[in-house]
């Protein structure tokens, strides 16, 4: 871990916007999927929800963020009721990205507000029963033959605008991650291999030092290797 790696984590997480997500129904084309946290990644969005789609031949796959996935986890879903109502009760709204009477231009909504952006199908766009759940619809105004961009030509189109307002707002200036989840996340993004060592058994994070490695690694891993072989406690 290098101090400019180490410093980099860190101003990145310090620009996590908490309240920011993307919810994807049905996205299934694998280079759809990947542009979408790519871009997530790009704006600060640091969790991004995904309905699988309704296909049992369907996998996400390992790698097809291109990295992305690494530093915008993604929480999977079979139904899309729930994570809109998970998101609805978390205080965002959700804005379906969707043709409809009343939907408005993307840029008339504040953004900085706690905002979901919901993204349907390639072929069929949003479903009918997350349109009816939706709190309101945006569009991106066409001026040509097509009638929409791809789907992850219209997130980064959308969620650039949410950038663009937020940073006016001053909301990429102080940290706004809970420090439970800034801390987290800090020792997934720079201990990966340990991190993983540590969720497979169920143990606690160690304490990083300044430097972004793992404060006093030896004496840890001795303390841990101590406590597997010890007999258990009758």
């Amino acid at each position: 871990m290098t101090p400019q790696r180490y410093q980099k984590i860190r101003d990145t997480l310090n620009r996590r916007q908490p309240d920011l997500t993307v919810l994807a129904e049905n996205v299934h084309k694998p280079h759809n999927i990947s542009a979408i946290l790519r871009t997530c990644d790009a704006v600060g969005i640091a969790k991004a929800h995904v309905v699988m789609p309704d296909d049992p031949g369907f996998r996400m796959r390992s790698g097809i963020a291109m990295g992305s996935d690494r530093w915008v986890e993604h929480q999977l879903y079979t139904d899309i009721n729930l994570p809109i109502e998970r998101l609805k009760a978390s205080g965002h709204r959700v804005l379906a990205a969707h043709f409809s009477d009343h939907a408005v231009d993307f840029r008339d909504i504040d953004y900085t507000q706690p905002t979901a952006l919901l993204l349907g199908t390639e072929k069929f766009g949003v479903s009918e029963t997350a349109v009816a759940a939706c709190d309101a619809h945006v569009v991106i105004p066409m001026m040509g033959m097509v009638a929409s961009f791809n789907v992850s030509v219209a997130a980064a189109i959308i969620l650039s605008e949410a950038q663009r307002q937020r940073a006016k707002a001053g909301m990429y200036s102080d940290v706004r991650l809970p420090q439970a989840e800034y801390q987290r996340l800090l020792f997934r993004w720079c201990q990966p291999i340990v991190a993983q060592f540590c969720d497979e058994r169920d143990l606690a994070y160690p304490a990083l030092d300044e430097s972004g490695e793992v404060e006093d690694g030896p004496m840890w891993m001795e303390r841990v290797r101590d406590a597997a072989n010890s007999p258990p406690v009758r």
